[in-house]
């Protein structure tokens, strides 16, 4: 009626000052602020050199008020001009959410933008209403029935206004009561254990499942259809749903009413279509469905094993529908599995795209989908899991791609998400005996090759270390490794939370590793190392005795063999799989000392299956042991334990065996020297025994020990509000373990043989984040079962280790 109306006064207005019928010369618009005059031109029905007439004049306001930009039109003269004067709709310039919590502004944005309300559209004072009734329902199906909404608008320059809705999202209301009507087979209970939404309890403020939402009864109402379908019930129905809020808009009541139906048995099953494979292969699980309950999911995963099948074979875009028949005599229900097999595709190219800092060759070489064959769905997952291990890419992802004008082959395109490599490893920490910093650089794709190249040269109170190594995982085509490593360290064992003594090495190797399966390798280094060890002027008898029966400068040889077996998803951050390494290390003849040493590692992860919990476990367990003419195992090679590294809430190396001091001749105050009684006289007694004036503190060192036990059971939990989980991980824990001695002798004090008693363990919640300078590990924790001198540390923080 209004435009009715601009219409009449548009024509009337033209009427009275236009005379007959004229040429036009000229086209002018008036009025135009934001809107461009090609659209004007474009809408209009008249051009210049047509004929303008009254009739024109309803023709020309139809056209432009159709485009919805204006609110008022005018059309008049001067000669032969036409003169159109337009009034412009203001646009909205801007929308700005104020209040919005329980609802992000992305998703309320994008809900008045269906409904035709967003950034540079035409303002209506009609849409405001639309614009508040799409909140309201946005909160509603959130179950926030009180939210109220105000909008301010606000007059910006180029007619255009800025849009400020003020929002009071209200409670949300809580569920009272779930009632499922018509069920008699099973109790409501049974039937909503797997309900996202729960009835409200004393504690339902630590998950908030009483609190409804529609997205969720939708979930529940299938969730609920997927209960019956899978226990035979095909004629299972929802007969309604109801939601009923109550006066307050506090309480919310479900009613679903249900019809339960008959259960059904599978009669037969039958494979129709076009089966392209053997029915050997896929006849065993066909007839082990006969005779039992119907299940839905169990058609869904034989649907899926059928896909599966055929995609091995170079059938990638198969499909099968498992297909019931229920017959009307008895409750028995035929099986029919329609197979769809598509044509058999090969592999044209295989792409990679988003490593710009890793070679192609560095992807290539772990596809085990190749280029020419056809394409299998295993070989292809194959491939993406070998990618995901290498530690280089924070995501994987893999596209199947049809050749266009072909219809056998297909791309397999790798999209791959790198993450940083290169890393600034070590450790800030202070104790008793001042600050402690340690420095490490690595990069193990260096150069994008794939190949590991670490470099250390490392300051601290306590030690003093140069070092290079590098490593090529492909050495030879066939996945043939080689390494080298080369050292020089000095180490002041008394500020490093240990034994006090001084140890001199220097040495390197080579390693060489060969993959004997897809999961599993064996490697064989071979490493020379020399050691001086200056025991000080007061040493532990432990170290004493050692350094009296075999001298103080080594050179070992060693031969070292390595067993691993790797099934992990994921080089970093793993959620699924296992790791096992064995290692056997032993000195060869030549070397001054003869002493082996072997070490097993073991993760585990297993996802829960709920809350995105993943169950981990890391273990470890180490021996050393002499052998031939070295009678006691060097304390040098001793394990440690304890520290952010191995048994958290323990400062590093506290764990295990203490230092048993040393008995001396008299000790001279002036020059601080006592001797220690080595040997004794005719006798066996030292002549004029004095204190050793540093053995209570000697005590608290520890020694080491030639047995390792270590473990940590984790609970891993995503953070909330991290968008990037593959970039961060935290976990609650429980770590354990100890260093022992398996040969204590009588004359140690404070020395303890494998025991269980004896275990150390901390409990508490870790943090580790990928960042530019490599891995920052946060942790917090408790310790417990702790001894007399073990020294606790409840947070600790290292850079370039990973929990």
């Amino acid at each position: 009626m209004k435009k009715l109306a601009i219409y009449l006064l548009a024509f009337f207005s033209f009427s009275a000052s236009a005379f007959d019928e004229f040429l036009i010369t000229d086209i002018r618009i008036v009025g135009l602020q934001r809107v461009s005059i090609g659209s004007i031109f474009t809408a209009i029905p008249v051009n210049v050199g047509d004929t303008m007439n009254q009739n024109k004049v309803a023709e020309i306001s139809r056209a432009l008020f159709s485009t919805g930009q204006f609110n008022d039109i005018q059309i008049g003269k001067d000669g032969n001009s036409l003169i159109i004067s337009i009034l412009e709709r203001p646009s909205i310039s801007s929308i700005e959410l104020d209040g919005n919590k329980a609802l992000k502004s992305e998703d309320l944005l994008k809900g008045l933008e269906g409904a035709g309300i967003a950034q540079g559209q035409v303002y209506k004072r009609s849409t405001l209403n639309g614009m508040k009734s799409e909140l309201v329902r946005q909160y509603a199906s959130q179950g926030r029935y009180g939210a109220g909404v105000e909008i301010e608008t606000i007059d910006k320059p180029r007619n255009t206004i800025e849009l400020k809705i003020i929002i009071d999202e209200g409670e949300s209301a809580k569920i009272k009561k779930v009632n499922i009507i018509g069920n008699k087979l099973f109790s409501d209970e049974d039937l909503m254990s797997s309900f996202e939404l729960k009835e409200g309890k004393w504690y339902s403020f630590l998950s908030n499942k009483n609190k409804y939402s529609k997205e969720k009864l939708e979930g529940d109402i299938e969730s609920l259809e997927s209960f019956y379908l899978d226990r035979g019930y095909l004629k299972f129905s929802i007969e309604s749903s109801q939601v009923s809020v109550s006066k307050d808009k506090k309480d919310i009541y479900i009613t679903l009413s249900i019809s339960e139906g008959e259960q059904y048995v599978i009669d037969d099953v039958t494979v129709i279509g076009e089966m392209p494979l053997d029915e050997k292969i896929f006849s065993p699980v066909i007839e082990s469905q006969k005779n039992q309950i119907y299940s839905q999911a169990q058609i869904t995963q034989i649907e899926e094993y059928f896909v599966n099948l055929l995609g091995n074979e170079g059938y990638t875009f198969a499909e099968v529908s498992g297909n019931p028949e229920i017959s009307q005599d008895e409750n028995r229900v035929s099986l029919f599995f329609l197979v769809q097999p598509g044509n058999r595709t090969y592999a044209r190219k295989i792409i990679f795209s988003g490593n710009y800092l890793t070679n192609d060759e560095v992807l290539r070489r772990e596809m085990r989908q190749f280029e020419g064959a056809w394409a299998s769905d295993n070989l292809i997952e194959a491939s993406k899991v070998r990618l995901e291990r290498l530690g280089y890419f924070k995501e994987v992802n893999v596209e199947t791609i049809p050749v266009p004008g072909t219809e056998d082959q297909v791309d397999i395109e790798f999209t791959v998400e790198e993450e940083s490599t290169s890393s600034i490893g070590g450790s800030i920490g202070y104790s008793d005996f001042g600050m402690n910093i340690g420095l490490n650089l690595a990069d193990n794709n260096f150069l994008g090759t794939g190949n590991r190249l670490n470099l250390g040269i490392n300051k601290s109170i306590y030690q003093e270390s140069y070092n290079i190594s590098f490593f090529d995982p492909y050495f030879t085509i066939d996945g043939v490794s080689r390494g080298y490593s080369v050292y020089y360290r000095k180490t002041d064992y008394g500020e490093f939370n240990v034994a006090n003594y001084l140890t001199n090495s220097m040495g390197g190797g080579v390693q060489f590793g060969y993959p004997i399966s897809d999961t599993q390798r064996i490697g064989l280094n071979l490493n020379i190392d020399n050691t001086d060890i200056d025991p000080g002027s007061l040493p532990a008898r432990e170290i004493a005795d050692f350094l009296s029966s075999e001298g103080t400068v080594f050179d070992v040889f060693k031969a070292q063999a390595v067993w691993s077996r790797i099934t992990l998803n994921r080089g970093m951050f793993p959620t699924y799989g296992s790791s096992t390494d064995i290692m056997f290390q032993a000195t060869i003849p030549g070397s001054d000392l003869t002493y082996f040493k072997t070490n097993i590692r073991q993760k585990f992860y297993r996802p829960l299956g709920f809350a995105n919990l993943v169950f981990g476990f890391d273990g470890e367990l180490g021996l050393i042991d002499a052998y031939g003419d070295t009678k006691v195992t060097p304390f040098f090679e001793n394990f440690y334990s304890g520290g952010p590294r191995s048994l958290r809430g323990f400062e590093s190396n506290t764990l295990g065996p203490r230092v048993t001091p040393a008995p001396c001749y008299e000790f001279d105050p002036v020059t601080g020297e006592c001797p220690l009684i080595i040997d004794t006289d005719f006798d066996g007694i030292p002549d004029s025994i004095a204190q050793n004036p540093y053995g209570y503190q000697q005590l608290r060192d520890p020694i080491g020990g030639n047995f390792l036990v270590e473990g940590s059971l984790q609970l891993i939990f995503k953070l909330p509000m991290i968008e990037d989980q593959r970039s961060m991980r935290s976990a609650f824990f429980l770590d354990f373990g100890n260093v022992f001695s398996t040969d204590c002798q009588d004359y140690q004090i404070n020395c303890f043989e494998p025991s269980i008693e004896d275990l150390r363990y901390s409990i508490g919640v870790g943090v580790t984040w990928i960042t530019g300078f490599g891995p920052m590990s946060f942790s917090f924790s408790q310790p417990f079962n702790d001894g007399p001198f073990d020294r606790t540390e409840e947070f600790q923080f290292t850079i370039g280790q990973v929990f």
